[in-house]
């Protein structure tokens, strides 16, 4: 249920507590990327779209179980919930301030 551009804050590993925006869901692998989060150091070897080779920093993936949701509203890592609005439109909530999530 989580989306690109949502905010999430990580909630186990070595960036607990940490919050930043999801890049890209993998959603046939249940993983996510989240800018600035989980950085690992890659070996590159130099090709036509990076000249210089050498080592570079890149996020890596994260599961989907090891973030939550982070609302504006209540400031909290929180769940996410659906309903349907009286026009038949799906909506995503907030499950402690039931506030709805863009």
């Amino acid at each position: 249920m989580l989306r690109k551009n949502d905010t999430v804050m990580v909630s186990s590993g070595r960036d607990k507590g940490k919050t930043g925006k999801i890049l890209k869901v993998l959603k046939e692998r249940d993983r996510i990327l989240v800018e600035k989060l989980n950085m690992v150091k890659r070996h590159q070897k130099p090709t036509a779209k990076l000249r210089q080779g050498g080592i570079i920093e890149k996020e890596a993936s994260l599961h989907l179980s090891n973030v939550k949701f982070f609302c504006p509203k209540c400031l909290k890592p929180v769940r996410l919930g659906t309903k349907r609005q009286a026009d038949g439109a799906k909506v995503r909530f907030c499950k402690k301030c039931r506030e709805e999530v863009s």
